[in-house]
């Protein structure tokens, strides 16, 4: 009974909140599950119960859903897609998913996926709904009418396709049986701009916040991980329950009932097999769930797993102080899927991997905490995601920098004009982002961040677009506000923006309130542009007693700009330019260093003259922003070393 008290009461907390935030509104779901799985076919039959609020000001006279799985059918969208993608080659590679490829186009009819509907009722009257491959239209008897609520109740079945993206069974990688996400009819996102029935072509998500309720009946020999928390864990027994009982607990039926229970989410996943492994932990409040697929005589698999289990209960009290606290009972990552990808309160791993591990786990705040529409705003999902992956993972090796690995991988090959210029660009974190971005930038293929991720001409542009640019993003922010100022905007966009569907304008809203710096520009010229950052230093001289340097913008994005002055004596001295639009400077980010602030630098101009009174004969080194965290695409006109 305390169990429903604290949810209606947390319900009320999250909906009191919602309505505090001037205008805005959103949509809520609240699922009730039961499929029925035969392992030997792969298909299973489902029953869906779905109360749905219309928390918007608008009548909505139709519905959609998502149906995923008819996106692996031969001729599909998702097919035709890869197929076409694949026809152009850039770096010498086709342009698919190499775990896609031409592959579904080869699918025969006991390995592809599909999801039909049997009957749909809403408040018990049947509806009209009308196919459109992943993408199911309802058009409703009677309107869904503002701040209302209706009962869908849907019976539907599916069949299970092999493993290519993300879902599927029999993965020939990891022997993974099955890898249950975008598994069932899933009602379409709308907001403020509208539905959002998105075909499936295997890139990003958008989903309606709710509880989830779901019950899978499956052969009893199989052991589930999934979203939410075991309902029935002293049934079950393999580790869930409060004795940590090893072993399944015994039952005289064929089938075995797994019932989950996840609230506050926007999506559900669930993997089985019947050689899963259970490793749990605990720290704090939190459970840790580590489940992976039993090799018999890798001992190598069972320690790296272990590995994981040891490296999520170091982490996550940095994790935690970082970003803000993780809101759910528990978490587990599972072994399954083709690579890796997020799911709330669990995660599906191809390996141990820690990298993956780590940026996996840290999309829970970055898309299940911080729902953003990731088929918009995939930067801000990856990108962000990628950010926080490289501070987790910093801390992880108790402080090594990533440059540490651009720099052994040099000594290996110290011949490679190539790295070694890129290393001498690279700033000492968030390395394998700026290295990602300058190559985009300068590879033609770039489109602005604020494509549909579907829409991307390439697959190798959206790849890079939405991880490594949108890490840089974030990365440079820091360089514009100051890293601390930066650390603080990310605390708070979590504390306003938890459990709701944030945009680009909300993030930078925030970002300015707690900088007091204008940053609208910067969204524009990252984000709506391609156009790329270069400053030279251009020339130095003396005049009427004070030296001078001229700073030159070669590229067509304006930035603020740290000049650091090193000294014969070794001393040094930043000279700090704000851009005009900031209408704000940043803080001094080093204390110990003499900063001068100069008057801003209107953005309008290509030059810039920064005076100083020491003699120029005194300068040894003049360096455009050596932290290296502005993401100018040539590095070597930032520096120039004198030799008088």
């Amino acid at each position: 009974m305390k169990k429903y008290l604290l949810l209606i009461t947390y319900n009320l907390l999250l909906t009191t909140a919602l309505t505090a935030q001037s205008g805005y509104w959103q949509q809520a779901v609240n699922y009730k599950m039961n499929i029925d799985v035969n392992v030997v076919s792969n298909k299973f039959t489902g029953k869906q119960e779905l109360v749905y609020t219309n928390n918007s000001p608008d009548t909505l006279k139709r519905v959609f859903y998502h149906l995923y799985y008819n996106a692996f059918q031969p001729n599909s969208s998702l097919d035709i897609r890869s197929q076409e993608l694949g026809k152009q080659l850039i770096n010498g590679r086709q342009d698919w998913d190499g775990r896609v490829r031409d592959r579904v186009s080869k699918l025969k009819d006991d390995e592809i996926g599909y999801q039909k509907i049997i009957s749909l009722k809403m408040n018990g009257v049947s509806q009209t709904y009308v196919y459109h491959e992943t993408i199911l239209e309802v058009k409703l008897s009677k309107p869904i009418l503002p701040k209302s609520k209706v009962t869908f109740v849907m019976d539907f079945e599916a069949q299970i396709p092999v493993q290519i993206r993300r879902t599927g069974r029999d993965n020939p990688n990891t022997g993974v049986r099955y890898s249950m996400s975008q598994w069932y009819p899933k009602m379409c996102e709308y907001d403020n701009e509208g539905w959002h029935p998105t075909p499936y072509i295997a890139r990003e998500f958008y989903g309606v916040w709710g509880n989830y309720d779901v019950t899978i009946n499956i052969d009893k020999t199989y052991k589930l991980g999934g979203t939410g928390v075991l309902a029935n864990a002293e049934e079950i027994g393999w580790g869930y329950d409060l004795a940590n009982t090893k072993n399944l607990k015994p039952t005289s039926k064929a089938k075995r009932s797994w019932h989950f229970v996840g609230n506050n989410v926007h999506d559900f996943v669930w993997a089985a097999d019947p050689d899963y492994v259970h490793i749990v932990r605990k720290t704090g409040s939190t459970v840790l769930n580590v489940i992976y697929n039993y090799k018999e005589n890798d001992t190598y698999n069972d320690s790296a797993w272990t590995t994981v289990a040891d490296a999520a209960v170091k982490v996550l009290p940095f994790i935690e102080k970082t970003f803000g606290k993780y809101p759910y009972p528990q978490y587990s990552f599972i072994q399954g899927g083709d690579g890796g990808m997020e799911y709330p309160m669990a995660t599906l791993l191809n390996g141990p991997g820690l990298d993956a591990v780590f940026h996996e786990w840290m999309h829970s705040w970055f898309q299940m905490i911080l729902g953003t529409n990731e088929s918009m705003y995939a930067w801000m999902d990856e990108g962000f995601t990628s950010f926080a992956e490289n501070l987790v993972t910093q801390f992880y090796n108790n402080g090594r920098s990533s440059i540490e690995d651009y720099k052994a991988a040099l000594v290996q090959n110290p011949d490679n004009k190539g790295l070694r210029d890129l290393v001498a660009q690279l700033p000492n974190d968030h390395c394998d982002g700026y290295a990602g971005y300058f190559q985009l930038a300068k590879s033609g293929y770039e489109e602005p961040l604020t494509t549909h991720a579907d829409h991307f001409n390439s697959n190798y542009a959206y790849s890079i677009a939405s991880y490594s640019k949108g890490e840089v993003f974030m990365e440079q922010l820091g360089y514009i506000v100051g890293a601390a100022t930066r650390d603080k905007i990310l605390l708070e966009y979590y504390n306003k923006w938890k459990f709701k569907h944030p945009n680009a304008q909300d993030f930078i809203r925030v970002a300015e309130n707690v900088s007091d710096i204008k940053l609208d520009w910067y969204k524009e010229y990252w984000c709506n542009t391609t156009k790329t950052i270069n400053y030279s230093i251009d020339s130095l001289w003396e005049e009427n007693g004070m030296s001078k340097i001229r700073i030159k913008r070669i590229g067509q994005m304006p930035m603020p700009i740290d000049l650091q002055l090193t000294f014969k004596d070794g001393t040094t001295e930043m000279h700090y330019i704000p851009l005009n639009m900031m209408y704000g400077e940043k803080e001094n980010e080093d204390k110990t260093q003499v900063r001068i602030v100069h008057p801003e630098w209107r953005w309008t101009h290509p030059t810039y003259i920064v005076e100083f009174k020491q003699k120029l004969m005194s300068v040894k080194k003049v360096e455009i922003d050596p932290s290296k965290r502005m993401a100018d695409v040539e590095r070597k006109n930032n520096v120039m070393d004198l030799k008088w």
